[in-house]
């Protein structure tokens, strides 16, 4: 990319612990953010910490400390709107047939980026008085290259109707394509790339009014972890996809394909251009599995952040816990979003016989603006391997998690339906306003491995009862 097209952040960091919360404001071209005070690597070096929209190889000096004064404010749904708008629930629309209930976004075209699979939303909202926009960050692969993964980006207005691209954007308004697999040889991210969370932050520092993106991410490389347990009655695959007829990606000489993954980060200034940042561990990720015998051994997936408060940062990710033999979330914090510390294993598998037997997978935590508590929706593992959506509540977002409910507050469709052979991936936003209304986008799986994104809305302010987006009421 020229240099008409380069644009670069100059952070200079120190080892302040102050966060604080902004609110995004829009619009812009990219809304306005949360404040995180970096900590400090050993070092006490000053750093110049630069990102080019073009970049996708790590560019921070490693042997150089953080400067001070960089905030990062985690984002949230921001004010209340003034103009009236449309209230999504559950309406009599005709348009919408028993098929393609709930479903938002569908495959790409032909010979697009993502025409084979799609999954792993992330999606955000932004208000200002007069405008509101949507941004979705999402996973999907090809059929020209099925054994790869990467990152897209679509826009909204209103969450439901998405603008998308079937290429690499070129331009802080295109989108599509916003970030491959890395091409450096040893680095954790060359096979696959799937997105878990984005927070925005900003710094006094930063020599720019725009915000910074901060992608934290799932990277895939192509070691292949060992593992077998006859007794296990579900299949384990590592990354998890839907079975197409002829795909065979997902395996390697007729078995399971487990590989390795890790948590990584990058970094953007219009959430469209990203520049890879290193952490710590030697292939660029931020922390490494588990050593032998602990519970997040054999892979970590789907890194996702919550700010708490100043100096505390909470990601929650998942694994396969292989002594006990289910899916379970885990959680590490940070004081400057680089820098993370394992706390251990919060939430396993569920009882005998229960929806959620196998364990949980995907967690996204979000937390509650009105009552202050925490929420976890994950995809939900039964014995039988049928996918399923859950919840599970905490006062503190730490380890007094309790789930809500004995039953999926979200279960596939019937038969026919486009998400008939499961639901995952879920992606919780909650809505401005009187009512206590939760969007729950989420990864649907069809006939013949079909994959699509969709939306359900709660009635009210109860988890437990989500239904299937069918039409706008006014």
């Amino acid at each position: 990319m020229d240099a008409a097209n380069t644009a670069a952040i100059n952070c200079l960091l120190t080892k302040s612990t102050n966060l604080t919360t902004l609110t995004p404001i829009w619009p812009q071209t990219i809304p306005q953010i949360f404040n995180l005070n970096f900590s400090t690597n050993p070092s006490n070096k000053n750093i110049s910490l630069l990102l080019t929209n073009c970049s996708t190889k790590p560019n921070v000096n490693r042997e150089n400390a953080i400067d001070e004064n960089l905030t990062v404010e985690p984002s949230s749904n921001s004010r209340t709107q003034k103009q009236a708008k449309p209230t999504s629930i559950q309406s009599l629309s005709s348009s919408h047939s028993l098929f393609s209930r709930g479903l938002v976004f569908d495959l790409g075209t032909r010979n697009s980026w993502d025409s084979l699979e799609i999954g792993s939303p992330v999606v955000k909202r932004y208000l200002s008085d007069d405008e509101e926009r949507w941004y979705m960050w999402y996973h999907g692969r090809s059929g020209e290259n099925p054994g790869f993964e990467s990152i897209g980006l679509a826009v909204s207005s209103n969450g439901i109707h998405w603008e998308r691209g079937g290429g690499a954007v070129k331009s802080g308004a295109d989108v599509g394509l916003v970030m491959n697999c890395s091409k450096d040889w040893w680095a954790f991210d060359t096979q696959s790339i799937r997105p878990g969370e984005i927070v925005i932050m900003s710094s006094t520092k930063v020599r720019s009014n725009n915000a910074v993106y901060w992608l934290y991410y799932t990277g895939f490389s192509s070691e292949n972890v060992e593992f077998s347990d006859k007794s296990l009655e579900i299949s384990l695959k590592n990354p998890e996809r839907a079975h197409i007829v002829g795909d065979n990606s997902n395996e390697i000489e007729g078995k399971s394909m487990i590989l390795k993954s890790l948590p990584g980060l990058a970094m953007s200034q219009d959430g469209r251009h990203w520049a890879r940042i290193e952490g710590e561990h030697h292939s660029g990720a931020l922390f490494d599995v588990g050593s032998d015998g602990e519970w997040d051994s054999l892979f970590i997936a789907s890194p996702q952040v919550v700010y708490h408060g100043s100096g505390d940062l909470r990601m929650y990710y998942h694994s396969f816990d292989a002594e006990n033999g289910h899916f379970a979330v885990g959680i590490a914090r940070s004081r400057d979003g680089m820098r993370w510390v394992k706390l251990g294993k919060i939430l396993g598998g569920g009882a005998n016989g229960a929806f959620d037997e196998c364990g949980i997978v995907n967690p996204k935590v979000t937390r509650n603006k009105k009552n202050g508590t925490y929420l976890m929706v994950y995809e939900c593992v039964a014995s039988d391997g049928e996918r399923s959506i859950g919840f599970a509540v905490s006062s503190d977002g730490l380890k007094q998690w309790k789930r809500v409910q004995d039953f999926p507050a979200l279960k596939k469709s019937e038969e026919n339906g486009w998400d008939c052979e499961g639901v995952g991936s879920p992606c919780l936003v909650q809505m401005d306003g009187e009512l206590d209304e939760w969007r729950l986008y989420y990864r649907g799986i069809g006939q013949g491995g079909r994959t699509g994104i969709g939306l359900a809305i709660s009635q009210g302010n109860e988890l437990n009862n989500f239904q299937r987006w069918t039409g706008f009421h006014f």
